[in-house]
C-alpha cells in the first residue's frame, strides 16, 4: 500500500533520518528555513534528489505545501520515497510557535507546582506517599490517566516527585481508551502534550460492552476498567497502578457506604490486587482536597474531559464502587450542609476511620470471618 503523499508536522518530528528539501526561491529561504534542509529548486529535484537521498525518505516543502505535492509525486515515479510537508514552511512555522507556547505553559505549570501550589498539592502528595508507604525502591508504577483533572494533576505530581527522588523507581503514564468519541480522545492527547506527559494509549471496547448491560452498568464499567489497567500495567512490567482519587472521594465514599450500603468502610490508600498477584493499587492523591485541584486547573486555564461514556458525555458516574453520580452528588450536598454547622465535619469524617474502637462495635468483618462483640464480651468486662 502506497503511503500518503502528505506528511504532517507531527510525523516529521518522528522521521529524523530523512532528506529535507526546501524548494523555495533564495529570497524566501533568506528569511528562514527548516533546520538541516537542503535548498533545491523544483527544476533540479528529479536530477539531484535520487543521488542525494541515498535511499532515505525525502520530505519536500514549499511555501504552503501546494507545489511540493506534485514534486513529491514526480519523485515517487522515479522510485524515491518522497513526501510533501503538510502546510509547507508556513505550517511548520505555526507548528513551531504552538510548540514553543506549549513548552512555555508546561514550564509555568511545573514551576507553579514547586512554588504556588507546593503546600496545597505537592506537599500533601508527598505526605501521602510517606505516610502510607506507597512508593518503594525499584517500583515500576503505571500512572493511570483517565483524562480528567485529578489523574492529569497526579501525572504532573509524579513527574515532580521523580525529579527529587531519593531512590530509584520508574513511571509509565497509561491511558486506557474505553471507547471515547474522537473529540474526547483528542482532548486527552492535547492535554498530555500540553503538560509534557508522555502517555501510552491502549484501546478497549468497554463502553460498547457495558452499554448493553441493563443492571449496574457503572459497576461493571469500573470493574472492567480496573482489570484492563492491571493487565496492561503488568504487560509493561509494572508492579503498581496509581489512581487519582482524592481526599473528598474518600470521605464521600465513607458516607455512601454508611447511608446507602449499610456498612462502615473507606477507600484505602493502597490495596493488594486479588486477581493479579504481586501487583498493588495506590492512591497518592489521598490527602489532596478537590477544591485545590479545581483551583489549580482554573488558575492555569486547563480544560479536561470527564468520563464521557455512552450513557452520558458528562459522566462522573463511575466512582470506584460503581455507584451513580446522583448518589455521590447527594453526599457532596449533604457534606456541604453539615459543614455550614460544623466546619470540621470533613476532617472528622476522615479521622473517624483512623479512630475505630473495636470494643465499641457490635460486629465487624475481617476477611471472610464475622466477629461479634459477644465473642469477647466477658473478657472485656473483666478487664474493666
Amino acid at each position: 500500500m502506497t503511503p500518503e503523499i502528505e506528511i504532517s508536522q507531527e510525523a516529521l518530528d518522528s522521521l529524523p533520518n530523512c532528506l529535507l528539501v526546501d524548494m523555495r526561491d533564495a529570497e524566501s529561504i533568506a528569511y528562514g528555513t527548516l533546520p538541516g534542509a537542503v535548498p533545491l529548486p523544483q527544476e533540479r529535484l528529479e536530477a539531484e534528489v535520487p543521488a542525494l537521498c541515498a535511499g532515505k525518505p525525502v520530505v519536500l516543502y514549499c511555501a504552503r505545501g501546494q507545489f511540493s505535492v506534485d514534486a513529491a509525486e514526480d519523485l515517487r515515479r522515479l522510485g524515491v520515497e518522497a513526501y510533501s510537508l503538510e502546510g509547507g514552511y508556513a505550517g511548520w512555522l505555526l507548528h513551531r510557535m504552538q510548540r514553543e507556547q506549549e513548552t512555555s505553559l508546561q514550564q509555568h505549570i511545573e514551576e507553579g507546582i514547586r512554588k504556588t501550589w507546593h503546600k496545597r498539592l505537592f506537599s500533601k502528595f508527598a505526605k501521602a506517599i510517606r505516610t502510607y508507604d506507597l512508593v518503594k525502591p525499584g517500583d515500576r508504577i503505571a500512572v493511570c490517566i483517565s483524562g480528567g483533572k485529578d489523574s492529569m494533576l497526579m501525572a504532573k505530581l509524579f513527574q515532580e516527585l521523580y525529579r527529587h527522588h531519593k531512590f530509584p523507581f520508574e513511571l509509565k503514564f497509561l491511558v486506557m481508551d474505553p471507547g471515547y468519541n474522537e473529540t474526547n480522545r483528542k482532548v486527552i492527547e492535547h492535554n498530555a502534550r500540553l503538560l509534557g506527559v508522555p502517555i501510552t494509549i491502549f484501546e478497549t471496547d468497554i463502553f460498547d460492552i457495558v452499554y448493553k448491560e441493563e443492571k449496574n452498568p457503572c459497576y461493571l464499567c469500573a470493574r472492567m476498567r480496573r482489570g484492563y489497567l492491571y493487565s496492561k500495567a503488568r504487560e509493561l512490567g509494572c508492579n503498581k497502578i496509581a489512581l487519582g482519587h482524592h481526599y473528598d472521594d474518600v470521605i464521600e465514599t465513607i458516607l455512601m457506604g454508611m447511608l446507602y450500603g449499610a456498612q462502615v468502610q473507606t477507600m484505602m490508600p493502597k490495596l493488594h490486587s486479588t486477581n493479579f498477584p504481586g501487583m498493588e493499587l495506590i492512591r497518592p492523591m489521598y490527602l489532596i482536597r478537590e477544591a485545590d485541584i479545581k483551583a489549580w486547573r482554573d488558575r492555569n486555564d486547563l480544560h479536561f474531559i470527564q468520563c464521557a461514556c455512552h450513557f452520558t458525555d458528562t459522566c462522573t458516574t463511575c466512582d470506584p464502587n460503581g455507584r451513580t453520580v446522583s448518589k455521590r452528588m447527594e453526599i457532596k450536598q449533604l457534606i456541604a450542609r453539615l459543614k455550614e454547622v460544623n466546619p470540621s465535619v470533613e476532617a472528622n469524617i476522615f479521622r473517624s476511620m483512623e479512630n475505630v474502637n473495636l470494643n465499641t462495635v457490635i460486629s465487624y468483618k475481617q476477611g471472610d470471618q464475622v466477629h461479634s462483640f459477644l465473642d469477647r464480651y466477658d473478657e472485656i468486662q473483666a478487664k474493666e
